[in-house]
Protein backbone atom coordinates (compact mmCIF):
# COMPACT_ATOMS: atom_id res chain seq x y z
CA UNK A 1 0.00 0.00 0.00
CA UNK A 2 1.45 3.80 -0.82
CA UNK A 3 -0.14 5.95 1.92
CA UNK A 4 0.29 9.60 1.68
CA UNK A 5 -1.04 11.53 4.59
CA UNK A 6 -0.90 14.99 4.20
CA UNK A 7 -2.00 17.12 1.55
CA UNK A 8 -4.09 19.83 0.70
CA UNK A 9 -6.18 21.42 -2.07
CA UNK A 10 -7.87 25.07 -2.72
CA UNK A 11 -9.94 24.58 0.35
CA UNK A 12 -6.76 25.84 1.64
CA UNK A 13 -3.66 26.84 0.38
CA UNK A 14 -3.49 24.10 -2.41
CA UNK A 15 -3.90 24.37 -6.41
CA UNK A 16 -6.00 21.34 -6.69
CA UNK A 17 -9.18 21.64 -6.27
CA UNK A 18 -10.19 18.69 -3.85
CA UNK A 19 -11.85 16.41 -6.57
CA UNK A 20 -8.36 16.69 -8.66
CA UNK A 21 -6.59 16.02 -5.36
CA UNK A 22 -8.23 12.60 -5.19
CA UNK A 23 -7.89 11.94 -8.93
CA UNK A 24 -4.56 13.01 -9.23
CA UNK A 25 -3.65 10.51 -6.24
CA UNK A 26 -5.14 7.51 -8.00
CA UNK A 27 -3.39 8.62 -11.06
CA UNK A 28 -0.11 8.72 -8.65
CA UNK A 29 -0.63 5.05 -8.01
CA UNK A 30 -1.27 6.42 -4.23
CA UNK A 31 -3.84 3.59 -2.04
CA UNK A 32 -4.91 5.93 0.79
CA UNK A 33 -4.80 9.94 0.68
CA UNK A 34 -5.01 12.09 3.41
CA UNK A 35 -6.98 15.61 2.58
CA UNK A 36 -5.42 18.41 5.47
CA UNK A 37 -5.95 21.85 4.33
CA UNK A 38 -5.62 23.97 6.63
CA UNK A 39 -7.95 24.76 9.57
CA UNK A 40 -10.98 23.46 7.16
CA UNK A 41 -12.70 20.87 6.17
CA UNK A 42 -14.65 22.41 3.58
CA UNK A 43 -13.01 20.18 1.50
CA UNK A 44 -14.50 17.19 2.38
CA UNK A 45 -17.52 16.80 0.36
CA UNK A 46 -16.30 17.63 -2.92
CA UNK A 47 -13.09 14.69 -2.53
CA UNK A 48 -15.86 12.08 -1.53
CA UNK A 49 -18.16 12.95 -4.20
CA UNK A 50 -14.70 12.41 -6.39
CA UNK A 51 -13.49 9.57 -4.63
CA UNK A 52 -11.94 7.13 -8.01
CA UNK A 53 -12.25 3.35 -7.28
CA UNK A 54 -9.74 1.77 -5.48
CA UNK A 55 -8.77 4.91 -3.47
CA UNK A 56 -9.27 5.39 0.39
CA UNK A 57 -9.80 9.19 1.89
CA UNK A 58 -9.10 9.99 5.42
CA UNK A 59 -10.66 13.13 6.23
CA UNK A 60 -8.56 15.72 8.13
CA UNK A 61 -7.10 19.29 8.83
CA UNK A 62 -3.68 20.64 9.75
CA UNK A 63 -4.06 22.82 12.47
CA UNK A 64 -2.41 26.28 13.37
CA UNK A 65 -0.47 26.16 16.99
CA UNK A 66 1.95 27.84 18.48
CA UNK A 67 4.23 27.36 21.73
CA UNK A 68 6.27 29.94 23.72
CA UNK A 69 6.23 32.00 20.39
CA UNK A 70 7.11 29.30 17.80
CA UNK A 71 4.27 28.18 15.12
CA UNK A 72 4.18 24.31 14.86
CA UNK A 73 1.32 22.60 13.05
CA UNK A 74 -0.68 19.96 14.17
CA UNK A 75 -1.88 17.22 11.50
CA UNK A 76 -5.76 15.61 13.29
CA UNK A 77 -7.23 12.93 11.46
CA UNK A 78 -10.99 11.28 11.54
CA UNK A 79 -12.26 13.56 13.86
CA UNK A 80 -15.47 14.43 13.90
CA UNK A 81 -15.92 17.70 11.87
CA UNK A 82 -18.98 18.42 13.36
CA UNK A 83 -18.04 18.40 16.74
CA UNK A 84 -18.47 21.94 18.65
CA UNK A 85 -15.82 22.99 20.63
CA UNK A 86 -12.86 21.98 17.85
CA UNK A 87 -15.12 23.71 15.08
CA UNK A 88 -15.23 27.00 16.99
CA UNK A 89 -11.77 26.34 17.38
CA UNK A 90 -10.77 26.16 13.94
CA UNK A 91 -13.55 28.99 13.13
CA UNK A 92 -11.27 31.43 15.56
CA UNK A 93 -8.37 30.49 13.26
CA UNK A 94 -9.76 30.76 10.04
CA UNK A 95 -11.61 34.36 10.96
CA UNK A 96 -8.31 35.68 11.80
CA UNK A 97 -6.86 34.80 8.73
CA UNK A 98 -7.90 37.73 6.53
CA UNK A 99 -7.03 40.63 8.82
CA UNK A 100 -3.61 39.03 9.35
CA UNK A 101 -3.29 38.61 5.47
CA UNK A 102 -4.25 42.23 4.99
CA UNK A 103 -1.84 43.01 7.24
CA UNK A 104 1.13 41.39 5.49
CA UNK A 105 0.10 42.57 2.25
CA UNK A 106 0.17 46.65 4.48
CA UNK A 107 3.98 45.65 5.46
CA UNK A 108 4.79 44.60 2.02
CA UNK A 109 3.27 47.79 0.67
CA UNK A 110 5.61 49.86 3.28
CA UNK A 111 8.31 47.77 2.21
CA UNK A 112 8.22 49.26 -1.45
CA UNK A 113 6.29 46.18 -2.82
CA UNK A 114 2.97 46.96 -5.18
CA UNK A 115 1.04 44.00 -3.77
CA UNK A 116 -2.63 44.42 -3.21
CA UNK A 117 -5.39 42.91 -0.80
CA UNK A 118 -7.49 41.79 -4.25
CA UNK A 119 -4.90 40.08 -5.22
CA UNK A 120 -3.58 38.25 -3.09
CA UNK A 121 -7.86 37.36 -2.77
CA UNK A 122 -7.88 36.32 -6.53
CA UNK A 123 -4.98 34.09 -5.75
CA UNK A 124 -6.56 32.64 -2.27
CA UNK A 125 -9.94 31.82 -4.40
CA UNK A 126 -12.53 30.12 -2.52
CA UNK A 127 -9.26 28.85 0.54
CA UNK A 128 -8.89 29.67 3.65
CA UNK A 129 -6.11 32.93 3.13
CA UNK A 130 -2.59 32.46 4.20
CA UNK A 131 1.06 33.23 3.83
CA UNK A 132 1.36 30.69 0.21
CA UNK A 133 -1.20 33.00 -0.85
CA UNK A 134 1.02 36.10 0.13
CA UNK A 135 4.03 34.29 -1.29
CA UNK A 136 2.78 33.51 -4.79
CA UNK A 137 1.69 37.04 -5.21
CA UNK A 138 5.81 37.70 -4.60
CA UNK A 139 6.32 35.32 -7.20
CA UNK A 140 3.75 36.88 -9.80
CA UNK A 141 5.28 40.59 -8.86
CA UNK A 142 8.84 39.01 -9.33
CA UNK A 143 10.01 39.95 -6.41
CA UNK A 144 11.05 35.92 -5.03
CA UNK A 145 11.77 33.25 -7.85
CA UNK A 146 9.61 30.58 -6.01
CA UNK A 147 6.92 30.68 -3.24
CA UNK A 148 9.97 29.26 -0.45
CA UNK A 149 11.97 31.97 -1.15
CA UNK A 150 9.71 34.02 0.21
CA UNK A 151 9.54 32.36 3.28
CA UNK A 152 12.85 33.92 4.63
CA UNK A 153 13.84 36.84 7.28
CA UNK A 154 13.48 39.55 4.54
CA UNK A 155 9.73 38.65 4.00
CA UNK A 156 7.15 35.69 5.70
CA UNK A 157 9.08 33.77 7.97
CA UNK A 158 8.06 34.11 11.44
CA UNK A 159 9.97 37.36 12.57
CA UNK A 160 10.12 38.46 8.89
CA UNK A 161 10.09 41.72 7.98
CA UNK A 162 6.38 41.33 6.47
CA UNK A 163 5.00 38.63 9.11
CA UNK A 164 2.18 39.38 11.16
CA UNK A 165 0.94 36.68 13.49
CA UNK A 166 -2.35 35.39 13.81
CA UNK A 167 -4.33 33.46 16.08
CA UNK A 168 -3.09 30.07 16.77
CA UNK A 169 -4.39 27.26 19.36
CA UNK A 170 -1.99 25.47 21.83
CA UNK A 171 -0.78 22.36 21.09
CA UNK A 172 -1.76 20.55 24.13
CA UNK A 173 -5.64 22.28 23.63
CA UNK A 174 -5.74 21.37 20.33
CA UNK A 175 -4.58 17.85 21.61
CA UNK A 176 -7.52 17.68 23.73
CA UNK A 177 -9.87 19.06 21.49
CA UNK A 178 -8.78 16.59 18.50
CA UNK A 179 -8.85 13.53 21.18
CA UNK A 180 -12.36 14.88 22.51
CA UNK A 181 -13.05 14.88 18.78
CA UNK A 182 -12.07 11.22 18.30
CA UNK A 183 -9.49 12.13 16.38
CA UNK A 184 -5.53 11.19 16.26
CA UNK A 185 -2.85 13.77 16.01
CA UNK A 186 0.59 13.76 14.57
CA UNK A 187 3.14 16.77 14.79
CA UNK A 188 3.76 17.90 11.43
CA UNK A 189 7.29 18.63 10.14
CA UNK A 190 8.70 19.59 13.46
CA UNK A 191 12.15 19.95 12.34
CA UNK A 192 11.46 21.90 9.62
CA UNK A 193 14.26 24.45 10.47
CA UNK A 194 13.84 26.29 6.99
CA UNK A 195 10.27 27.74 8.26
CA UNK A 196 11.59 29.03 10.84
CA UNK A 197 12.10 27.93 14.67
CA UNK A 198 11.16 24.68 15.94
CA UNK A 199 9.68 22.92 18.85
CA UNK A 200 12.40 21.55 21.05
CA UNK A 201 12.44 18.12 21.69
CA UNK A 202 11.67 18.56 25.36
CA UNK A 203 8.31 20.04 24.32
CA UNK A 204 7.80 17.47 22.31
CA UNK A 205 7.96 14.92 25.25
CA UNK A 206 5.87 16.87 27.29
CA UNK A 207 3.05 16.87 24.36
CA UNK A 208 3.51 12.63 24.04
CA UNK A 209 2.67 12.74 27.78
CA UNK A 210 -0.22 14.92 26.73
CA UNK A 211 -1.34 12.48 24.06
CA UNK A 212 0.29 13.49 21.09
CA UNK A 213 -0.13 10.10 18.87
CA UNK A 214 2.82 10.63 16.59
CA UNK A 215 5.20 12.43 14.42
CA UNK A 216 5.59 13.66 10.53
CA UNK A 217 9.34 12.28 10.59
CA UNK A 218 9.61 11.67 6.59
CA UNK A 219 9.09 15.24 5.04
CA UNK A 220 11.21 17.09 2.36
CA UNK A 221 11.87 19.63 4.68
CA UNK A 222 13.65 16.86 6.94
CA UNK A 223 17.00 15.71 5.36
CA UNK A 224 18.12 11.97 6.52
CA UNK A 225 20.04 12.92 9.62
CA UNK A 226 17.19 14.60 11.05
CA UNK A 227 15.16 12.13 9.91
CA UNK A 228 17.21 9.11 11.86
CA UNK A 229 17.20 11.63 14.71
CA UNK A 230 13.36 12.13 14.64
CA UNK A 231 12.94 7.83 14.54
CA UNK A 232 14.84 7.64 17.26
CA UNK A 233 13.24 10.45 19.28
CA UNK A 234 9.75 8.68 18.46
CA UNK A 235 10.82 4.74 19.46
CA UNK A 236 11.79 6.58 22.74
CA UNK A 237 8.58 8.24 23.10
CA UNK A 238 6.23 5.83 22.03
CA UNK A 239 5.24 7.98 19.35
CA UNK A 240 4.08 6.69 15.82
CA UNK A 241 5.74 7.47 12.48
CA UNK A 242 4.24 9.34 9.90
CA UNK A 243 5.37 10.18 6.06
CA UNK A 244 4.29 12.83 3.74
CA UNK A 245 4.56 14.61 0.69
CA UNK A 246 2.55 18.00 2.10
CA UNK A 247 1.20 17.85 -1.74
CA UNK A 248 0.09 21.48 -2.07
CA UNK A 249 -0.33 21.14 -6.19
CA UNK A 250 1.60 23.14 -8.17
CA UNK A 251 2.43 25.77 -5.11
CA UNK A 252 5.33 23.48 -4.13
CA UNK A 253 7.90 20.88 -5.54
CA UNK A 254 6.85 18.08 -3.85
CA UNK A 255 4.76 15.44 -5.95
CA UNK A 256 2.02 13.09 -3.95
CA UNK A 257 3.01 9.86 -3.02
CA UNK A 258 7.03 11.80 -2.74
CA UNK A 259 7.09 10.14 1.04
CA UNK A 260 4.93 7.65 2.60
CA UNK A 261 3.72 5.87 5.64
CA UNK A 262 4.11 2.58 6.44
CA UNK A 263 0.75 0.36 6.38
CA UNK A 264 0.68 -0.66 10.40
CA UNK A 265 1.15 3.25 10.97
CA UNK A 266 -1.95 3.65 8.99
CA UNK A 267 -3.57 0.82 10.37
CA UNK A 268 -3.06 1.66 14.28
CA UNK A 269 -3.93 5.24 13.09
CA UNK A 270 -7.52 3.89 12.03
CA UNK A 271 -8.04 2.00 15.21
CA UNK A 272 -7.08 5.02 17.44
CA UNK A 273 -9.56 7.36 15.20
CA UNK A 274 -13.52 6.79 16.63
CA UNK A 275 -14.62 10.47 15.67
CA UNK A 276 -14.58 9.28 11.41
CA UNK A 277 -13.78 6.68 9.37
CA UNK A 278 -11.69 6.18 6.17
CA UNK A 279 -13.98 6.12 3.21
CA UNK A 280 -13.07 3.78 0.34
CA UNK A 281 -13.79 5.24 -3.23
CA UNK A 282 -16.19 3.36 -5.39
CA UNK A 283 -17.49 5.03 -8.59
CA UNK A 284 -16.08 8.61 -7.88
CA UNK A 285 -15.94 10.95 -11.27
Amino acid sequence: MRIDLHCHSTASDGTDTPAELVRNAAAAGLDVVALTDHDSTRGYAEAIAALPHGLTLVTGAELSCRIDGISMHMLAYLFDPDEPALLAERELVRDDRVPRARGMVARLNELGVPVTWEQVARIAGDGSVGRPHVATALVELGVVPTVSDAFSQDWLSDGGRAYVAKHETDPFEAIRLVKAAGGVTVFAHPAASKRGRTVPESVIAELAVAGLDGIEVDHMDHDDDTRARLRGLAADLGLLVTGSSDYHGSRKTCVLGEYTTDPEVYGEITRRATGAFPVPGTDGA
